[in-house]
């Protein structure tokens, strides 16, 4: 890689204005939300995410196009072959625990503070700026870069279906939506619902969980009668992070127990409110077999050793699962695992077992759906190239890597995740106080230039 004099100055002149189109797009509150309009099918918030951001890329001077509200893309170069940069203007619910107001964009420390800024809109805002400075810098490209925003990838990636199918997608490209130096490997992804009868009347009902891929940080749940000194005396974790609030409601006692969130791809990062809640209840002797059997399966930690899925290969690594979600009431409880699995494993097994784990208690699994892993060879043009830019600009000798999250980059026949958090980040993604290093943020986009001439030049 050759350092380009004028490509750097253009994204040094831009960093003002990085920072400020960022700030406009966090302050949109794009959580995904049942269809409000023709050409808003993830909801009225995300639609206008999806405005604000095409309003943005006209003042660079590209022109977007508006892909029936599931995506929007825009397009550098000539050229018959197309390098995509897939990311998304979607969030996770903001969640508890905030000290800054989730969508406000706060500036502090050298960091900005709120929802979707590493996960994924920075990340996006750095990429549009990469490739205006590409354009600016007057470098002629052999291949077309194309930026496509997608607004569903938080909730199962409906958006790049569609595109898929109405447009069609490129062969090769990246998706800054996880961590630099580069990851060519992403694990299986399955989200598996289980249901059974709940026969125990002291557990009213029970409350738990945003997404099935979000640790939950907080569970609150309503036991009949005052058990507040049982409860208390029950929740034994020694941790500054975690807490237990009991009061009595109409003669009932409300349970809230609090963790910490986390990405369900880094399972251990987090503190699970879901299982804490499950360890007290089984204390109590509440819930019958189907909260004790739950939380014997799930209290061994995050590989799945107590429901017999445990397990790892050479490729991805170990196997992580996570309890998303949980609920009760009205004589059943519901539990869904998020799980994230090697590449070499079989999803039916993993469902299969499962399902005779939990079968005593009297849980059913609903039929699920499998996102396939994800492989790209080292030995890529792709790979190889942006492990030189990386490598190059930050005077390292790094390797790709697996990771259990799942990306766009997965739907793509050659893709990777390429950033845009640096090792040694502070990574908040689907957590409170979500927030970036700014100075990372304009690293990343100089990065991104680069990578865009690589690939692209």
């Amino acid at each position: 890689m050759e350092y380009n004099a004028k490509l750097d100055a253009a994204i040094a002149a831009m960093q003002g204005d990085m920072l400020n189109t960022l700030a406009r797009w966090i302050k949109v509150p794009s959580v995904r939300a049942d269809r409000s309009a023709d050409n808003a099918p993830f909801g009225a918030e995300v639609r206008r995410a999806l405005d604000t951001a095409m309003e943005d890329i006209r003042a660079l001077g590209l022109e977007p196009r508006d892909v029936d509200g599931y995506c929007c893309d825009a397009e550098i170069g000539e050229g018959e072959d197309v390098i995509a940069v897939l990311a998304h203007l979607d969030v996770v619910p903001a969640g508890d625990g905030w000290h800054y107001e989730p969508f406000g964009a706060t500036v502090e420390n050298g960091r900005i503070i709120g929802r979707g800024t590493s996960d994924d809109k920075g990340p996006a805002v750095a990429a549009l700026y990469a490739m205006k400075a590409v354009k600016d810098a007057g470098i002629p490209l052999r291949r077309r870069c194309r930026l496509i925003l997608g607004c569903d990838e938080e909730c199962g990636m409906q958006d790049l279906e569609y595109y898929e199918e109405k447009i069609g997608l490129p062969q090769k490209g990246f998706s800054p939506d996880a961590n630099f130096p580069l990851i060519n490997t992403e694990k299986g992804i399955m989200q598996m619902n289980l249901t059974a009868p709940m026969t125990d009347d002291r557990l009213i009902s029970i409350a738990c969980g945003t997404r099935a891929n979000v640790v939950p940080g907080t569970a609150v749940a309503v036991l009949a009668g005052d058990l507040r000194a049982d409860a208390a005396e029950a929740f034994d974790v020694e941790d500054e992070d975690c807490a237990i609030e009991t009061e009595l409601v109409d003669g009932n006692t409300k349970l809230t127990v609090t963790g910490v969130p986390a990405h369900a791809s880094t399972p251990d990062k987090g503190k699970n409110a879901a299982k804490m809640l499950l360890a007290v209840l089984a204390k109590l002797g509440i819930g019958g077999e189907a909260v004790a059997l739950v939380h014997a399966a799930t209290c061994e930690g995050s590989a799945g050793e107590g429901l017999g899925i445990a397990g790892c290969d050479a490729v991805s690594g170990p196997l992580t699962i996570n309890l998303g979600l949980l609920n009760a009431g009205n004589g059943e409880i519901k539990v869904t695992f998020d799980c994230r699995y090697p590449v070499f494993f079989d999803d039916a097994v993993i469902q299969a077992t499962v399902a005779k784990r939990l079968a005593p208690a009297g849980y059913v699994l609903e039929p699920a759906h499998a996102s396939k892993p994800h492989h790209v060879p080292e030995s890529s043009e792709l790979v190889v190239k942006l492990m030189d830019v990386y490598n190059t600009i930050t005077g390292t000798d790094s390797k790709p890597f697996a990771i259990g999250g799942g990306t766009y980059a997965r739907h793509l026949k050659e893709g990777v995740a390429f950033g845009m958090m640096f090792p040694g980040d502070l990574e908040l993604e689907h957590q409170a106080d979500e927030s970036i290093s700014i100075e990372s943020f304009y690293k990343a986009a100089r990065i991104y230039a680069y990578a865009i001439v690589a690939l692209c030049a």
